[in-house]
């Protein structure tokens, strides 16, 4: 087999390598000419932006309280979500990560700070950026959102502040999130319009879980094994999930259905 970009043979590969290599690169080769192809007819000046793209979605009549249908709904991917006040969030948190017995736990640039007062957990920066093998080596992930969905119990995260980069959501085993009213929206057309689509969108539905072949639910396969929603409701006192007494909320009944990371 050979190299046909220098028509010499490929070093230090088998014959079976070279033959997969070359059914790669003629595969390659014929969905890129499929593409310019198609492209063949476009102007060389043009841009995306001069062809927009129509997105008169049908949207969701938003219900009267769409913040507790965002809680209803994340709860049913087994989810755990604690309403609080503002001035609570922070107790909030230390209570959560103590529950979950987080030692170690990873801070994204921009995460508030004033959440951060009551935890006695390692705070661990990601600066410079953690390897896989340190982020499976601590605890849990702290981060806010870009938005979130209430008709699919969803948060998107897009790597801006507070959040970090998709690896911090995907390798610890625990992950809290803290949202705030204003950040929900009720379907995904109106999620879509607030985000900016060249950003890394990751979407959080539950904690990670998938089925075998059997149909049995799997947790933590493709991420965190258990997800933490901080709901902050302004004016509002916590919830029974949050006693006043112990500091340790109770995780809600919720169905067998499915969560996913995208």
């Amino acid at each position: 087999m050979t190299d046909e970009r220098t028509d010499r043979p490929r070093p230090g590969t088998s014959p079976a390598e070279d033959d997969r290599h070359d059914r790669t690169d003629t595969g390659r080769a014929a969905v890129l000419g499929r593409i310019r192809a198609a492209l063949g007819d476009v102007p060389a000046d043009e841009t995306p932006a001069d062809v927009p793209v129509p997105r008169a979605y049908l949207r969701t009549t938003p219900p009267d309280d769409i913040v507790t249908l965002f809680a209803e709904r994340v709860g049913d991917y087994r989810a755990t979500v604690v309403r609080c006040a503002p001035e609570e969030v922070a107790r909030t948190v230390a209570a959560l990560l103590e529950r979950r017995g987080v030692r170690r736990v990873v801070v994204p640039d921009g995460f508030p700070p004033e959440f951060l007062t009551r935890t006695d957990a390692d705070l661990v920066r990601d600066a410079p950026p953690l390897t896989v093998r340190q982020l499976d080596a601590v605890d849990s992930t702290l981060t806010t959102v870009a938005v979130a969905i209430a008709e699919t119990g969803t948060v998107v995260l897009d790597a801006g502040p507070g959040q970090g980069r998709r690896a911090l959501t995907l390798v610890p085993d625990h992950h809290l999130c803290v949202v705030h009213p204003e950040q929900i929206v009720p379907d995904v057309p109106e999620a879509l319009a607030r985000l900016d689509p060249r950003r890394p969108l990751t979407l959080v539905s539950g904690p990670s879980a998938t089925s075998d072949i059997e149909l049995r639910r799997v947790e933590g396969v493709h991420g965190p094994r258990i997800l933490d929603i901080v709901l902050v409701t302004s004016g509002t006192p916590a919830r029974p999930e949050t006693p006043e007494t112990s500091e340790t909320p109770e995780t809600p009944e919720t169905p067998d259905t499915p969560g996913a990371r995208t």
